[in-house]
């Protein structure tokens, strides 16, 4: 079962500009479950691009308190900070041409 190890089950990439985020599922030893959250920032290095990551693992027990935390951060800047912002603006497709086969391990 080492195989099982950090194995892959699930993965889903939002590409926001430059900056790329990555959620992960993976299993450990004992076929207990967590998640990746990881940052991937592309910049400018010298005569071409480099990447930057952050990388944040969230476990099971706090998948719930998680959520809570996050969707109260956004409610609140969405309605008691920026009221006035129409967020939607932000919704756009996907670069084709921008890093299609970048992935994390």
């Amino acid at each position: 079962m080492e195989e099982r190890e950090r194995e892959e089950l699930f993965s889903k990439r939002i590409r926001a500009g430059k900056r790329t985020y990555f959620f992960d599922v993976k299993s450990t030893r004992s076929n207990d479950y967590y998640i990746t959250i990881t940052e991937s920032r592309r910049y400018q290095k010298d005569d071409g691009f480099a990447y930057e990551k952050h990388k944040m693992f969230l476990y099971k027990e706090d998948f719930d308190k998680f959520l809570e935390g996050l969707k109260e951060a956004v409610e609140h800047v969405k309605h008691e900070l920026l009221p006035d912002v129409d967020f939607s603006q932000f919704n756009r497709e996907e670069d084709e041409g921008f890093g299609s086969d970048l992935k994390w391990e």
